[in-house]
């Protein structure tokens, strides 16, 4: 697929998307999903940035996502005296967490493969137990809320009753990230990212600032991540708990990579929807089909079964996921 096909493709997705909520026969429980993974892709987009394209094994995204939430929850809810508007903590939240990956990076930096891993999974435990244990901050495990809805001047938005708000909302947010790391892609920074994956003895040979390279990465992925917990937490009217963000979310986040395509926008973005799609929407209904009077099996009993036999049938026979990465794809043809 060139690489004007796969724009023309993407963008027509989106159009897909746009248009689904406004049909009458689109389920709200269906919509409601459909925001979740939304907010999801954009989490995917950040790890991305920084496995995807820049080789950096990161193994704690999940801590900056709830970083992103929390202090989202922290700048909004009655419980401080900031009170600032959805908006402004938003912007808060994406800069927090973006300093928050600086500030980890900063003293890793040379740190390579298990070495960084190791580090960036330790940075998500630390993160998970503070959440847990600071109270008087995090309210613990009870999670921040309510987060008051965004406000949004001449538009009379139900928020409350009506899952299509905080459906076009992240809708929104995640074709500006797209349009963002697809302009990166092509820059001078995006190529720098990508000589530094396959390379970073000949990229530094080249005159590239490696230091400087995954210090944007991380600053960036981080970032992303934080937007995605900032979106997520005022879609849930809640920050969620410390156990949203543990060690099984960035995993997981990692699968969708794994799956979509390491390096490649639409792959972070099908992987996503494969995987939640599957977990959360194709699991309940076929625990629904399965599931009659007398029968006690479910099939949510064996789905991390199946998750896995998909996996390794997936490393087996394209490991370079569903849409590869411009590069693998071009060495495959």
């Amino acid at each position: 697929m060139s690489p004007r096909t796969r724009q023309l493709s993407t963008w027509g997705f989106f159009l897909i998307l746009a248009i689904l909520p406004i049909l009458p026969f689109m389920p709200p429980k269906l919509g409601g999903e459909i925001k979740t993974i939304l907010v999801f892709c954009i989490l995917a987009l950040g790890l991305n940035v920084v496995v995807g394209y820049t080789g950096l094994l990161q193994l704690g995204i999940a801590a900056f996502f709830g970083i992103g939430a929390y202090i989202t929850g922290i700048l909004t809810v009655d419980q401080f005296p900031f009170r600032w508007s959805f908006w402004t903590a938003m912007v808060a939240a994406t800069l927090g967490a973006g300093i928050a990956g600086v500030l980890l990076a900063t003293p890793t930096l040379r740190l390579r493969g298990d070495y960084l891993a190791i580090v960036t999974l330790g940075f998500g435990e630390v993160v998970k137990f503070a959440i847990k244990n600071l109270e008087n901050i995090t309210n613990g495990s009870k999670a921040l809320n309510p987060i008051p809805d965004p406000s949004i001047a001449g538009l009379d938005i139900d928020w409350t009753n009506s899952y299509r708000g905080y459906y076009y909302l992240a809708l929104f947010v995640l074709a500006a990230v797209v349009l963002l790391l697809r302009n990166l892609e092509d820059s001078r920074l995006g190529r720098a990212w990508m000589a530094i994956r396959e390379d970073e003895l000949a990229a530094t040979c080249m005159g590239i600032n490696a230091a400087r390279v995954k210090l944007s990465a991380f600053a960036l992925g981080a970032a992303l991540a934080g937007l995605a917990g900032s979106l997520y937490a005022v879609s849930l009217d809640q920050t969620g708990g410390p156990d949203s963000y543990t060690f099984n979310r960035s995993i997981q986040v990692l699968c969708f990579l794994i799956i979509g395509g390491m390096g490649s926008i639409e792959g972070a973005i099908v992987g996503t929807l494969v995987l939640l799609g599957y977990d959360n929407l194709l699991t309940p209904l076929l625990d629904g089909w399965i599931q009659k009077p007398g029968r006690s099996f479910k099939f949510s009993d064996v789905k991390l079964i199946v998750f896995g036999l998909a996996l390794i049938l997936m490393m087996r026979f394209r490991p370079e996921g569903i849409f590869p990465a411009r590069r693998a794809a071009g060495k495959a043809a």
